[in-house]
């Protein structure tokens, strides 16, 4: 099998796991009564992620170099790279860092405590993990078989878990939600103001 099919072929498996597990109700029927499990389930999802992640990322045996970016410009791409990876982090603190990692449970006496994160990057755009992901990937100076796949599929699966986020984040917040999704863009900022 060529090492594109093989990539895509574990992607995708990557892809509906990744997505099947963050469900609520999977969550709860996979934890069960345990309490332990139900704890630290988002740290156990988290490193499942990455391993099934390097599964994937594994699938290329030769990787062909497209293309190099020359120069003092392949500099300015890899700072570009770490602003990125830096708003990504100050994105996720955001959110909660403990809380994203799966080290620290957001709740109090067994009852979920969430908030809507609209400051920030989150004023910006409603999705700036994506979207800064994105522009990471998109930013590498060095664009090899392997990177180009991963961009690809990752701008499809970056998509669609947007979009079904939208969707819990208005199921859970309701018209808070509505009122923020009408005043912020989706995942392309606004350069110019109304």
């Amino acid at each position: 099998m060529p090492d594109v099919a093989l990539f895509l072929l574990r992607f995708s498996l990557f892809a509906v796991l990744h997505s099947l597990f963050a469900i609520p109700s999977l969550k709860q029927r996979f934890t069960g009564r345990s309490g332990h499990l139900r704890r630290f389930y988002r740290l156990y999802y988290n490193v499942a992620s990455l391993l099934l992640f390097a599964w994937v990322m594994a699938a290329f045996r030769n990787v062909t170099v497209l293309y190099v970016v020359p120069g003092v410009w392949s500099l300015m791409l890899y700072f570009m790279q770490v602003v990125f990876l830096a708003v990504l982090a100050v994105c996720v603190r955001q959110t909660g860092a403990a809380a994203f990692l799966g080290i620290k449970e957001q709740s109090l006496n067994g009852v979920k405590i969430s908030r809507l994160v609209t400051d920030g990057w989150y004023r910006v755009v409603r999705h700036p993990l994506y979207l800064f992901s994105m522009l990471f990937l998109l930013s590498n100076p060095v664009i090899s078989s392997r990177w180009l796949a991963l961009t690809l599929v990752s701008a499809v699966y970056f998509l669609a878990g947007a979009l079904l986020e939208e969707k819990r984040l208005l199921l859970e917040f309701g018209s808070e939600y509505l009122a923020y999704k009408h005043a912020v863009p989706f995942m392309i900022p606004r350069i110019f103001t109304r």
